[in-house]
């Protein structure tokens, strides 16, 4: 079992201020991988104060080398990629294959169009021709606490601690005490990358603990977290006490709507796209509204797909998903398979209880109901697990009625062949995201939703800007604005 009990603060790691075991735990059997600490009160403040201290130097460090000096963290990724995607897979039940495929490489993926976007963010802007002495000047917000999940830890990591870091900012990291591993790995890639001390901390904990902390304490200028919407309401109420800014990447009931002109693979590609992660995505396709005429030949295929997808531990290569992350996960996503049985939905995969051939490991069996309808417990609340809920609809009115009729908005998507009603699709749902025909969204485009799945605009210029302020100057000299960047 590894021992990872210190912190990284100020270029180096340090011993918590008081001990407070815990113990990271191999949701594939269900034995403890790792022991951590969760850090108390002295050691967030300690994390702050080295922040605040390096903030003036970093935010005044060149946009060229803060960029430099990021681009370094890819090397010691390169260098240690099987260490770390085999981190991934232990502590959150990844497959390894999945990991190495799909996880891990989420840290080169948007630190390189976060690098690329960097090179046109513009710092000083005219405010326009009617104001031809005047400038919005663009600045690092200040010391930020990122707060990131457990199901894609280093995907969150990465579209916070990168965008943070050029913008010219300072952070303290607390990521998921059920995945930090990753974390302390990527905390060792800043180091070697020569990241300057203070400019990158982490500091691991709880949400009760170090969360909380981080979202009170005076001199954190933003928030920046991930997770639920419960916590994502706790810590803006908490943060409103220091004005701070909070943006918020929270959870999602994804609708996906399949016409009757979708293309052949529609279906498949929509239960494994469900399945993926084990279900444990905030931008999950979990509803599947399909036009009635093709509906019962729907609920066939997916039911055929969804049996068809193998499960086993993570540490085995292969096509499997793999367990959830915790017990307490387990029990929860049981709960609402018991429930949807019990509301009158029609099984037609997977169901409660362990896979077949399994007595330990928190493994969940794919997951399918028919004959759904609104306003049934597993089509309102998000389940986080493998479970899909297929509802049907008449009109393309009212699978956006059925569509939008959720109190989240993260990710639509759209399975269908007629161009003008994807387009027209898109402007109807209400969701930061709508993806079409299985098309993921573009390179140094952001991920964000709207409504209860929080409004960040993680990704791209956007991911950039939301750690930026804007400054109005008047009387500005654009003569020597190269000068003062």
């Amino acid at each position: 079992m590894l021992t990872k009990r210190d912190f990284y603060i100020n270029g180096h790691w340090v011993a918590p201020a008081t001990p407070r075991d815990y113990q990271v735990i191999n949701p594939s059997n269900e034995e403890p991988c790792a022991v951590i600490s969760l850090g108390d009160q002295a050691d967030t403040d300690a994390a702050v104060a080295a922040a605040k201290a390096a903030l003036p130097g970093w935010s005044a460090t060149p946009p060229k080398e803060r960029a430099r000096l990021v681009a370094a963290i890819l090397d010691q990724y390169n260098a240690r990629l099987q260490e770390f995607a085999e981190a991934i897979s232990m502590e959150m039940g990844a497959p390894i294959d999945f990991a190495l495929e799909e996880q891990a490489p989420c840290l080169p993926w948007h630190t390189q169009n976060f690098l690329k976007a960097f090179e046109h963010l513009e710092w000083v802007r005219p405010l326009g021709p009617q104001a031809p002495g005047s400038a919005v000047v663009m600045e690092p917000i200040g010391v930020v606490g990122l707060i990131t999940p457990w199901n894609w830890p280093v995907n969150q990591i990465a579209l916070k601690a990168i965008p943070a870091m050029l913008a010219g900012c300072t952070c303290v990291l607390k990521p998921s005490e059920e995945s930090p591993l990753n974390a302390m790995l990527f905390a060792e890639f800043c180091h070697d990358a020569g990241i300057p001390p203070g400019v990158f901390n982490l500091v691991n904990g709880d949400g009760a603990g170090v969360g909380s902390q981080l979202s009170t304490h005076p001199d954190v200028e933003m928030i920046s977290f991930t997770g639920s919407t419960r916590a994502g309401k706790a810590i803006s109420k908490a943060a409103a006490e220091t004005l701070k800014r909070v943006t918020l990447e929270l959870g999602g009931k994804g609708a996906n709507l399949l016409f009757a002109d979708a293309r052949a693979d529609a279906v498949e590609w929509s239960v494994r796209r469900m399945m993926e992660n084990t279900g444990q995505s905030c931008n999950a396709p979990s509803r599947l509204l399909v036009e009635r005429s093709v509906y019962d030949q729907t609920v066939a295929k997916a039911a055929e797909v969804a049996s068809s997808i193998p499960v086993g531990p993570a540490h085995e290569t292969g096509p499997h998903v793999g367990p959830v992350v915790n017990k307490r996960q387990w029990e929860q996503i049981q709960g609402y398979i018991q429930k949807g049985i019990d509301e009158g939905a029609r099984l037609v995969a997977g169901g409660p209880g362990l896979p077949e051939g399994f007595n330990r490991g928190f493994y969940v069996k794919p997951t399918v109901f028919a004959d759904v309808k609104p306003g049934m417990t597993i089509e309102r609340e998000e389940i986080f697990g493998p479970v899909l809920a297929i509802i049907p609809f008449e009109t393309e009115e009212e699978a956006v009625r059925i569509a939008n009729d959720t109190p989240y908005g993260l990710t639509n998507y759209v399975q269908s062949s007629d161009r003008v009603r994807t387009n027209r699709l898109g402007h109807a749902l209400k969701a930061g995201m709508v993806e079409m025909n299985g098309e993921s969204r573009g390179a140094g485009s952001f991920f964000g939703g709207v409504k209860q799945s929080g409004r960040a605009r993680e990704g791209g210029i956007w991911g950039l800007e939301e750690f930026l302020e804007a400054k109005s100057i008047s009387g500005y000299d654009f003569a020597g604005k190269d000068a003062a960047e």
